[in-house]
């Protein structure tokens, strides 16, 4: 690159970060990333947020699937893209706090590569048992396991997943373990543990909750910290006697690093805004899913804890990714 080039360049840059800040943003098109396929949560949560943020800002927003290697290409794609509020991602708390531990290079870091705007939503997970099962609450699910060690099956939708990692705590927490069976994804878990070939799991709450309430699955316990309002009758895990066990999956909004603070405020507000409209609430709560809508310091700071706690638990259980 000639000298004459490179100065041009950075005399872009320089215009543009200096319109961003001077309030003339956003003045075009603004794409969301979704480091996952069409149709699910994530998907769905980047989706919901894209329409209401666009009204709030007046500008079209585009959601843009680009999965691949469990969220890390897209994830490394908005980690290149320009900082300038024109490229969003909604990702997992996958990407942000546990892939980065469990694969040996991920094409972004975590702690620095993102300015972190909100949390829109999280959801409990929950511990549900087979039909075939009679254990019915917590201590019975602990007796089995201190009866069968390593025989009592829990299903999960892949290795480091989030219902894979609460099982993780559960053992550690009760001084128990039990038998980790990994599928390639939620569906199969699910048509199994279903069918009766697994015994246990600890699902996202929204992913299992029809199959709660038409008495196909068993709820025992949810991680959450306080009771979810969908099943106001499953006592948490700590209610149970289960300590420190409290999990949740989150879905968080970001933007490359960099990005200018005015531009970075106006995010925040929309967003914040977006997830406290009622409609969005009543749809949000319906599927099982709890509005957060932090600001971007809350959410930097619980970024910071997720990612010391999920590393610690990661170590200690040597879990990998194979």
């Amino acid at each position: 690159m000639t000298l004459k080039k490179l100065l041009i360049g950075m005399a872009c840059a320089a215009s543009l970060a200096a319109a961003a800040q001077s309030g003339g943003w956003p003045e075009r098109t603004i794409t969301l990333v979704v480091p996952f396929p069409a149709g699910g949560p994530t998907d769905m949560v980047g989706r919901v947020l894209a329409q209401q943020m666009q009204d709030k800002l007046g500008q079209t927003i585009v959601v843009d699937n680009r999965a691949g290697a469990t969220g890390t290409i897209g994830a490394g794609q908005v980690k290149r893209a320009a900082p300038d509020g024109y490229t969003l991602m909604v990702s997992s708390l996958a990407t942000y706090v546990i892939t980065p531990h469990l694969q040996k290079s991920v094409p972004y870091d975590a702690l620095k590569d993102f300015d972190y705007i909100s949390i829109p939503v999280q959801a409990p997970n929950v511990l549900v048992a087979g039909p075939g099962q009679s254990a019915r609450t917590v201590a019975e699910v602990i007796a089995l396991l201190k009866k069968k060690p390593d025989r009592v099956t829990f299903a999960s939708s892949g290795n480091g997943a989030s219902d894979h990692l609460a099982a993780e705590l559960f053992w550690l927490q009760s001084a128990t373990q039990g038998l980790h069976v990994p599928y390639k994804g939620g569906a199969p878990a699910m048509n199994d543990l279903l069918g009766g070939q697994v015994d246990f799991s600890f699902p996202n709450i929204n992913a299992v909750l029809q199959h709660i309430r038409t008495g196909k699955l068993h709820a025992i316990a949810v991680t959450g910290t306080r009771r979810s309002p969908l099943l106001p009758d499953v006592p948490t895990l700590a209610e149970a006697g289960v300590k420190g066990a409290e999990i949740y999956s989150w879905q968080g909004l970001v933007a490359p690093k960099g990005l200018p603070s005015a531009v970075r405020k106006k995010l925040s507000d929309a967003a914040i805004a977006a997830m406290k409209d009622p409609a969005v609430q009543k749809r949000m709560t319906e599927q099982g899913l709890e509005i957060v809508a932090n600001t971007p310091e809350e959410f930097t700071a619980f970024q910071a804890r997720e990612w010391a706690r999920w590393k610690t638990l990661i170590d200690t259980r040597k879990i990998t990714a194979d």
